[in-house]
């Protein structure tokens, strides 16, 4: 309902019009004037708490501000005390050394600083510029039981404490490193006093940490958020009289800490403790009186006041109202004298002490405020507003309002979630308050013009994280697929899973008011548009948070937080509009009004504004650049911003007509497939700024827009995590919004927002970049937990199977049960991480705001990679972002949707961009051209993304040439599962182990990994040479005879190092693990693709020009390799391959191997002399002829490879025999080939003390 301000006159329909019948027929009764003066006394005793009786000494019924100025008076006399009485003053134990900050004023000393500190907001918000850096407090603690309180900005390594003056602050020591000096540091967990041991809790971002020292007893203790961590020391060291313990700090580079002595109240105050700054007093004479105390009573009296007026709870009985208003009934045009004489002993508080305000508006105020509006919907909005009408009539309250901002602002970054106020719960209530207050146009401009304002923005878009012991307190029970655990918990996780993620979006509600009051407000001085506020913020944003993605972030970075929250704002905005077509509907006189939907989800022509990549501006340019640094493209590649202004393109036009999926065909992307579509435009709620004294207080909590609705589909587990909340949830008795057709010209000129000072794709290029600094680290972390959770979770089943054996012995069965209970404590924390991470990143909207916002960049770059000069300025966050995001719906649990319409439903152009670009030289950056490689090696592991691949024409044209020359500059892994899952099924035993083995890289053991990855590159490289064999076998048979020879020699090579005795079992041992599957490990892995080389080259039907039965009888060792052979054809198969087609092929093994026994038996039987066809050049480097021997296997090569070969290795190279010496060829060649003779010759040095001789002649 709308209801008029206290400037108004009236009040007009209190409480509808039955309970203004009903109170008409009391107060018509009430015709003695006794009863009439007893009434008023006691509505004036309830709101001034005092007893009625003692107002009987009004004459007659007149009653006026003198009247309520006396009552003031009396009672705040009682609240003074004497100076002169001989109290204790607590403060005695404190000495304050006066350093410039003012008399009493404690803050953190600059002269004491080791390092680079930034001190800030008056000496109390400090950051390290230095690696390591300190700071002492200028006051000192003598006696007694004193605190402070420090409220994290960042959670790296710091350290908080106390310490004497004798502490030395150095580069690398600090509070704690000596031995009068105590720290806590709950990033590393530990306390530290000289040396450290495991204390307290991890901390997060927002964390208050309490820091207190009890002198009587000797003790130094600490608080997390009011939770006591226990007692950190004790027996603390007497210090000698006039020396005490300063509070200190040490900070590593780019942490960041503020700093509550006392000027201000304790968010978390502990019993007996007091503050170490003296709280402000207010005196009268010679009395004194609490600050607080005074200013509280005021706002109590103010609070009852508005109250009486107020709308009451719909759930209210008539009857309940009337009770009420017949005990205490006040006159209206009394309400406005008395709010105005308690708001004047109020802000004539603000004449002390310049650090009142500040403790006014925290103790005082702001708390007043939250109880006046209320901290669950609906809120008494009404309430407020009547009191915001009375402080803005005093030009004083001009001065509280930065601080209640900053005061909100705090409480945003401090207050967590708690389960049993949800889902008004966290930052909300704080938000909700702000949002309500920001819609009074003077209040908003005084805000924005404060140099606090960025600040305080980024405080109240900031959220506080929960860490393990609060991850614990708000899922007390879990419960995951498969679980053995009590079935009350399924249903318990259900419920909690539901009330964190509505109370998560109730804050995201409230910060997306938040932005949308910043974008419509238009300052008139100076002069600006709507949006240019928003626009700005944005930029200073991004150009504060420039170096976040460094591997060493820069000092003055955002909280995480902010990013996030400012990039889910964004992406509403983008999928559903600014609620413009309402108002353009209305421009036209049209009856029907079109659905409002944001760019991400818009329909035809698409458009972006190249200038965003061109332009030197100072927000951007620090960022890399596809082609390299934006100041080396300026020389290397100038372009004009004016020539390249914009680039339009239709939506899919870069995929193939038939297969097109857009949001204008039949067939929609499965961001907006099982949608539905309604007309719940933001539009509906336009916002409006209400000046002073207006006639409308409404609301600042609008309609969700639901464009983009819920899926439909069974709900389980995971789908406990909501969607947008709809408007019912919003609704708030006695608040309205004004319609539109009051509000055209406003709206008229906000049409002007995204065509102007605010466009939609220069938030779309906020949003990515926001997205590369601020969510992919953390679901990054969300996999990382998810993974874990999976193998903790096979871990512990397989625990479990074991337990259950029948045969376990006693202290067998005891250690199992000791690993269970280790497995399923980590287990559990990994569940509560996951649904943390579900619950605040995975909303079905997100997800389908990511998956557009994928379609929207991958299209972008495919536009632009058409041009060198355009492609080469674009960011690099972009490629990062899309690939991340990606993956991160594809990972996502639940699955946002089958993994086949992941891609084929809107996504195919990503499977172009990816086989385009991951070789493309214009990317300069290796590592980039890596992701893109790696994202391929990832997806054809599955069949659902392998048949995109199969059915994308770029794919077939490009991607088997640009792996194939990846070799000379890629990984060879990722090329070569890649080839393999292409190969896959056309290789010798390929049915049951075409696979890539990833668990292979999950063993703990680093040398074994190394032996492990080794093995399986191998066996991937020895598969695509069958597949080339297979495929292309003229390569080798009809191609250089380079390739044949090098490839006989690979598959000896092979085969001498795995059919030796003593390799075969090293193989054996540095490839397995325990519990280790023999299949994954057995030399049958690396013999399968040599077997099918073999057969593959044997079976050519066309005259080869190379025979490999000629180059194998040819081999020196030729009867090692009838061995080898003969080892294979022996090998168990069957019992490896059980089942595999490819088996049937051994009898063409067996033929292959009696031709060889048969060819090598005639060469054996030629003279030498006949054999003028041998090779005379080192097969080895090809650049030298063979002139060196090894003895006794008598394979030969030049003598410069052979002595390389033996600095590091006494085995021939050939055949894996142990070399005794070496011959040279030169006087070998006048001999028999079995016959040596001389005894000189020249050393070979094989390795240290090691020596062969080479005899010079014979």
């Amino acid at each position: 309902m709308g209801e008029e301000g206290f400037s108004g006159g009236k009040f007009q329909q209190q409480l509808g019009h039955s309970a203004c019948s009903g109170l008409a027929i009391v107060l018509s009764n009430e015709n003695d004037k006794d009863n009439e003066r007893r009434e008023l006394e006691r509505t004036l005793g309830h709101i001034f708490e005092v007893p009625g009786n003692s107002l009987l000494t009004m004459g007659g019924n007149v009653f006026d501000v003198n009247s309520t100025r006396s009552i003031l008076k009396a009672k705040l006399k009682q609240l003074y005390r004497s100076t002169t009485s001989a109290d204790f003053n607590p403060w005695d134990g404190v000495s304050i050394l006066d350093n410039g900050f003012g008399k009493n004023i404690v803050a953190m000393d600059d002269k004491s600083a080791s390092g680079d500190i930034r001190f800030l907001n008056r000496f109390l918000l400090i950051e390290s510029q230095a690696m390591f850096s300190s700071a002492r407090a200028n006051a000192c603690v003598l006696k007694g039981k004193w605190m402070y309180e420090v409220t994290l900005e960042t959670a790296g390594i710091q350290q908080l404490g106390w310490a004497t003056l004798t502490c030395p602050f150095t580069h690398r020591e600090g509070v704690g490193d000596d031995e009068d000096s105590y720290a806590y540091d709950g990033r590393r967990i530990r306390k530290w006093n000289k040396d450290y041991e495991t204390y307290g809790h991890l901390w997060v971002v927002g964390d208050v940490i309490g820091c207190c020292i009890n002198l009587d007893a000797s003790e130094i203790s600490f608080y997390r958020n009011g939770v006591p961590l226990g007692v950190a020391f004790d027996g603390l060291r007497k210090l000698d009289p006039g020396f005490g313990y300063f509070p200190a700090i040490s900070l590593s580079q780019g942490e960041r800490c503020d700093l509550n002595f006392g000027s201000r109240p304790f968010k978390y105050p502990i019993a007996d403790f007091l503050p170490i700054q003296v709280p402000p007093k207010v005196k009268d004479g010679e009395d004194v009186a609490s600050l607080s105390e005074i200013a509280s009573y005021l706002l109590r009296c103010l609070l009852r006041l508005v109250k009486l007026r107020s709308h009451y709870p719909s759930t209210s009985t008539l009857v309940e109202k009337l009770r009420r208003l017949k005990r205490f009934t006040l006159q209206e045009e009394l309400l406005i004298p008395i709010g105005k004489e308690i708001c004047q002993h109020f802000f004539c508080l603000l004449d002390g002490d310049p650090g009142v305000k500040e403790h006014l508006v925290w103790g005082a105020l702001v708390p007043f405020m939250m109880e006046t509006f209320g901290t669950q919907a609906p809120h008494d909005g009404a309430s407020l507003d009547r009191v915001m009408d009375l402080f803005l009539s005093f030009p004083e309250f001009n001065e509280l309002i930065i601080p209640i901002m900053q005061a909100l602002a705090h409480s945003c970054k401090t207050s967590a979630i708690i389960l049993v106020d949800c889902p008004c719960t966290g930052s909300y209530p704080y938000l909700a308050l702000a949002c309500h207050l920001l819609r009074r146009e003077e209040i908003m401009m005084h805000w924005w013009q404060s140099a606090d304002f960025e600040s305080s923005m980024e405080g109240l878009l900031s959220r506080k994280g929960p860490n393990k012991q609060d991850l614990q307190g708000l899922m007390p029970s879990v419960w995951w697929p498969g679980s053995r655990e009590d079935v009350a918990s399924e249903r318990n996780m259900r419920q909690t899973t539901l009330a964190l993620s509505r109370a998560i979006c109730k804050v995201e509600e409230m910060q997306w008011e938040l932005c949308r009051l910043l974008i419509h407000f238009s300052p008139l001085s100076p002069s600006q548009p709507p949006g240019l506020v928003f626009r700005t913020f944005l930029q200073t944003l991004v150009w504060k948070n420039r170096g976040a993605d460094r591997n060493m972030p820069p000092p003055g970075l955002s909280n995480n937080s902010v990013l996030v929250s400012v990039y889910t704002v964004l992406l509403r905005f983008l999928s559903e509009g600014f609620g413009m077509d309402d108002v353009c509907d209305l421009m036209k006189g049209s009856m029907e009004k079109s659905d409002s939907v944001g760019l991400l989800h818009r329909k035809g022509k698409r458009r972006f504004p190249i200038g965003l990549f061109l332009r030197a501006d100072s927000h951007c340019i620090d960022f890399s650049r596809l082609g390299g640094t934006f100041t080396h493209l300026l020389k290397t590649n100038p372009t004009q911003v004016e020539d390249l202004k914009e680039i339009e393109w239709d939506e899919g036009c870069m995929e193939v007509e038939e297969s097109k999926v857009t949001h204008s065909t039949g067939q929609k992307p499965s961001c907006c497939s099982g949608t539905t579509t309604t007309c719940m435009s933001s539009g509906k709620n336009p916002v409006k700024f209400i000046s002073k004294c207006s006639n409308s207080h409404g609301n600042a909590i609008p309609e969700r827009a639901a464009h983009v609705s819920t899926e439909c589909g069974r709900r389980n587990y995971n789908n406990e995590i909501v969607d947008k909340p709809s408007s019912s949830e919003h609704s708030d008795s006695g608040l309205t919004y004004q319609s539109i057709q009051q509000n055209k010209q406003a709206e008229l000129r906000l049409i002007q927002v995204l065509s102007g000072s605010l466009r939609e794709e220069e938030l779309l290029d906020t949003m990515v970049l926001l997205y590369h600094l601020g969510l992919a680290p953390n679901f990054k972390q969300a996999s990382h937990y998810m993974s874990h959770q999976s193998h903790s979770i096979s871990l512990l089943d397989d625990t479990d199977k074991q337990i259950r054996a029948e045969k376990t012995s006693v202290e067998h069965l005891k250690r199992l049960k000791e690993a269970r209970n280790v497995y399923r404590e980590d287990l559990v924390d990994c569940i509560r991480q996951c649904t943390w991470y579900k619950v605040s990143l995975s909303a079905r909207w997100k997800q389908r705001g990511m998956y557009a916002t994928c379609m929207w960049v991958v299209q972008l770059l495919l536009i632009l990679s058409k041009t060198d000069q355009i492609f080469l300025y674009v960011p690099e966050f972009y490629l990062e972002a899309l690939v991340d995001c990606f993956h991160a719906l594809r990972r996502s649990d639940p699955p946002f949707v089958s993994p086949g319409a992941l891609l084929q439903q809107g996504l195919t152009s990503f499977v172009t961009f990816l086989v385009m670009h991951f070789n493309d030289p214009r990317i300069a950056n290796a590592d980039l051209r890596d992701v893109l490689l790696q994202s391929i090696s990832v997806l054809v592991q599955y069949k659902e993304y392998m048949v995109a691949f199969e059915s994308n024409k770029m794919a077939i044209e490009r991607m088997p040439g640009a792996l194939l020359s990846a070799f000379d500059n890629r990984f060879w892994i990722p090329v070569t599962n890649i080839l393999l899952r292409l190969f896959k099924g056309s290789g010798f035993g390929t049915s049951k182990h075409g696979e890539s083995w990833s668990s292979l890289f999950q063993v703990p053991d680093l040398l074994q990994r190394k032996c492990m990855i080794i093995f399986e590159l191998s066996c991937n490289l020895a598969r695509v040479l069958e597949f080339f064999t297979h495929e292309i076998p003229q390569a080798f048979l009809c191609g250089y005879e380079t390739n044949m020879t090098r490839l006989t020699e690979l598959i000896i090579f092979v085969l001498n190092h795995t059919t030796s005795t003593a390799d075969a079992e090293f193989l054996d041992n540095a490839l397995r693990q325990q519990g280790q599957s023999l299949e994954k490990v057995n030399r049958a892995m690396i013999w399968a693709p040599l077997v099918g080389i073999v057969l593959n080259l044997a079976n050519v039907t066309t005259a080869p020009c190379h025979d490999l039965l000629q180059a194998f009888a040819n081999m020196d060792s030729s009867a090692v390799v009838e061995s080898n052979f003969q080892y294979l054809m022996e090998y168990n198969w069957v019992g490896v391959f059980k089942g595999d087609p490819s088996l049937a092929r051994l009898v063409e093994l067996k033929r292959f191997l009696e031709n060889l026994k048969t060819k090598s038996e005639t060469n054996r039987q030629t003279p030498n002399s006949n054999r003028e066809d041998e090779d005379i050049d080192c097969c080895i480097c090809y650049a030298n002829e063979v002139d060196t021997l090894f003895v006794p296997c008598n394979h030969k090569s030049c003598r410069q490879c052979i002595s390389r070969h033996l600095l590091n290795n006494q085995r021939c190279f050939f055949c894996n025999s142990a070399v005794s010496e070496t011959r040279s060829m030169s006087s070998i060649l006048e001999t028999d080939d079995s016959q040596y003779g001389g005894s000189g010759g020249t050393n070979i040095l094989l390795s240290e003390g090691v020596t062969l001789v080479k005899p010079d002649t014979i």
